[in-house]
């Protein structure tokens, strides 16, 4: 299977609009080494004409012209086939605003994250003034098949943290997605939202040939250091990649191919490429995703 990473950063992008953090001034000023990245979002295909998204950046008209598998084939029409969503965080769905000159557009949701986007955010519910809405209802543990081979699994990551909108609260408000090629039996995992890694969760990454992992910060209080906010990264949803139950320490020994980070902050230190921290996470055999990392899994 194809996985296309069309955005790497965590919600506001990289540089961040209103920041003046370390790392968002060198992406500005060019004074070291980094890269820009949009909104985390991710395609993947079995064939490279019909696609899949997980998730809807909002910068996900700019991530789609940037890839050219995925511009229009017809006057109107389009290889994305469905939209794949994790949660209902704004940097993951306000995309689906961005899509309403489409006829139709298929979303895969758990029931809790429906609920916030018809009521608390009412994204879909605007999205269907202007196109039909195909929702498609996801359970965890079951397995959905999709096209050419693909099949999906939802799984539940566990979270105390609460929604600022809406009433989608429970069991299924956070997924991750384990995506296997039938034709292989090769899977890829995806969890760009993960406030701890428990045993239901590890157990989802056995025999998988590729992890994409939340890389949101690289310490649990670095927002509050920077005086950026009074939340650790754990108040958020976000198991930091540092510390002794950081993410970094259990993610390395896993025997998974490749471990990569995604939804990475602005403010963390690894997105500056010469970055003591950027070093720990090459050294310990993890990877950091940037917009337009192409995988063949």
């Amino acid at each position: 299977m194809w996985v296309r990473v069309l955005g790497a950063a965590a919600g506001g992008g990289f540089p961040q609009w209103n920041c003046s953090c370390p790392q968002c001034r060198a992406a500005r000023d060019g004074s070291r080494p980094c890269r820009p990245r949009t909104q985390s979002s991710v395609a993947v295909s079995a064939d490279y004409r019909r696609w899949f998204l997980l998730n809807a950046s909002p910068d996900i008209r700019a991530q789609i012209e940037s890839f050219p598998a995925l511009h229009p084939r017809g006057v109107r029409d389009s290889p994305v086939q469905a939209m794949l969503l994790t949660d209902a965080e704004l940097d993951h769905t306000l995309g689906l605003l961005l899509l309403r000159e489409a006829g139709d557009v298929e979303v895969h949701a758990t029931a809790a994250v429906h609920e916030t986007l018809c009521g608390g955010t009412s994204v879909l519910r605007i999205l269907g003034a202007y196109a039909r809405v195909e929702w498609r209802p996801v359970a965890t543990g079951v397995e959905v098949p999709l096209a050419d081979g693909l099949s999906y699994q939802a799984f539940h990551v566990p979270t105390d943290k609460q929604a600022r909108f809406g009433t989608g609260e429970g069991e299924e408000s956070v997924v991750g997605y384990r995506i296997t090629d039938g034709r292989t039996g090769r899977a890829l995992v995806y969890v760009p939202g993960a406030q701890r890694l428990t045993a239901s969760v590890r157990d989802q990454l056995e025999g998988c040939s590729c992890l994409l992992f939340d890389g949101t910060c690289w310490q649990d209080d670095e927002l509050i250091r920077l005086g950026i906010a009074g939340k650790t990264s754990r108040d958020m949803g976000h198991l930091p990649i540092s510390g002794a139950d950081g993410s970094l320490k259990q993610l390395a020994p896993l025997p998974i191919e490749r471990k990569i980070y995604i939804h990475i902050n602005n403010t963390n230190p690894i997105l500056l490429e010469d970055a003591p921290e950027r070093r720990i996470v090459e050294e310990h055999g993890m990877e950091v995703a940037a917009d337009g990392l192409e995988l063949e899994i």
